[in-house]
């Protein structure tokens, strides 16, 4: 049995592991250079800013919040949630492998790409990049915006995870204005950090959008292998607690020696 537990640890960590790696190559590869023309130039003009108006330190929350939320609410001993935490970083890696892969395909220029290529403002005729290297190439990984898909993949697990544990959907605690404000609350934390990337000039709104949308739809998967809908009764109990719950009752009955009636 301790063999069998070791070894489906090792598998996720592995796993996890795995993904990390890939995550972080794929981070330093370049992407693909989209040809922009002339009279498209407009969409990537916007002036670089130099300080953003969320700074890039505080983004870390949406990785570190859902850890210390299960950790404050949840009771391994009683609802056998031990190795929920891993779940949060399957979401991440998962999510920063996506983002990165999307990234790299389609090489959208962001908004102020312009000034990255041409930092004093003068273009040339062969559209030939005088600016930093590194600086130029980060400029063409607008689509899609890898911190609004952090933000929500992070965030939205931990919302999905308060959801469930407050039973905000069933019957056991709908109509309850807190507990849908604390349901929402990790949203709209997701929402200014993804907008933000907006007010900054680092992504167009498309970006920003689909970015969310990936983040949120990790989000939902990686909480649905261990929870169920947010509308079950039972939404705050994970499902190997539900699962192993029968067996242990066929075990009691079956060692009281009581006959079911014919």
């Amino acid at each position: 049995m301790k063999g069998k537990l070791l070894r489906g640890v090792l598998s996720e960590v592995s796993i996890r592991t795995l993904l990390l790696f890939v995550f972080l190559l794929t981070e330093k590869l370049p992407p693909f250079i989209r040809e922009i023309q002339p009279e498209e130039m407009w969409l990537y003009k916007y002036h670089r800013v130099g300080r953003d108006h969320v700074p890039t330190t505080l983004h870390s929350v949406a990785c570190f919040t859902p850890m210390i939320v299960i950790l404050l609410l949840h009771h391994p001993a009683e609802e056998g949630e031990r190795g929920l935490e891993g779940t949060v970083t399957l979401t991440l890696v998962l999510n920063g492998v996506f983002t990165n892969a999307i990234k790299l395909v389609v090489g959208r220029p962001r908004p102020d790409f312009f000034y990255r290529c041409f930092p004093d403002g003068q273009m040339n005729l062969e559209m030939q990049c005088s600016g930093d290297p590194d600086t130029v190439i980060e400029g063409r990984k607008s689509f899609p915006s890898g911190h609004s898909s952090f933000a929500f993949a992070g965030l939205g697990f931990t919302a999905l995870y308060i959801g469930g544990k407050l039973r905000c959907f069933n019957k056991g605690g709908q109509g309850r204005a807190w507990r849908l404000c604390a349901f929402l609350t990790p949203l709209l934390l997701a929402s200014l950090i993804a907008l933000s990337r907006t007010c900054d000039f680092k992504h167009h709104w498309q970006d920003v959008l689909v970015g969310s949308l990936l983040g949120l739809s990790f989000a939902w998967l990686c909480y649905r292998q261990h929870y169920p809908s947010l509308q079950d009764q039972d939404s705050h109990r994970p499902l190997r607690h539900r699962e192993t719950l029968p067996a242990a009752q066929e075990r009691k009955l079956a060692n009281s020696n009581y006959l079911l009636p014919l």
